[in-house]
């Protein structure tokens, strides 16, 4: 992840522990873990690069809503932060 904003990884945590959420799911739901308003302008360009990525999915709920969904190659992205923090951080 070490192409990863703090940002995106935040995001793609979010997606990963969530099923098929909605850009305003995963906007919520950083929001709350920030304690701050995230704008649209910052969090669909950084769900775009995370796409563009393959490290998740986009489909469509419905005409006006998307819903993303972690990839394998997400959950492997995940996986190798976590094996590199356990390194540093036996807890």
């Amino acid at each position: 992840m070490h192409d990863l904003t703090g940002f995106q990884r935040d995001l793609l945590y979010v997606i990963a522990g969530a099923d098929r959420p909605s850009g305003q799911n995963v906007k919520e739901e950083v929001e709350q873990y920030y304690s701050s308003e995230i704008n649209h302008g910052r969090l669909y360009p950084n769900l775009d690069t995370l796409v563009n990525k393959e490290l998740v999915e986009k489909g469509q709920l419905d005409r006006r809503t998307n819903y993303y969904a972690i990839t394998d190659a997400g959950l492997d992205r995940i996986d190798e932060r976590r094996e590199w923090e356990r390194q540093y951080v036996d807890v």
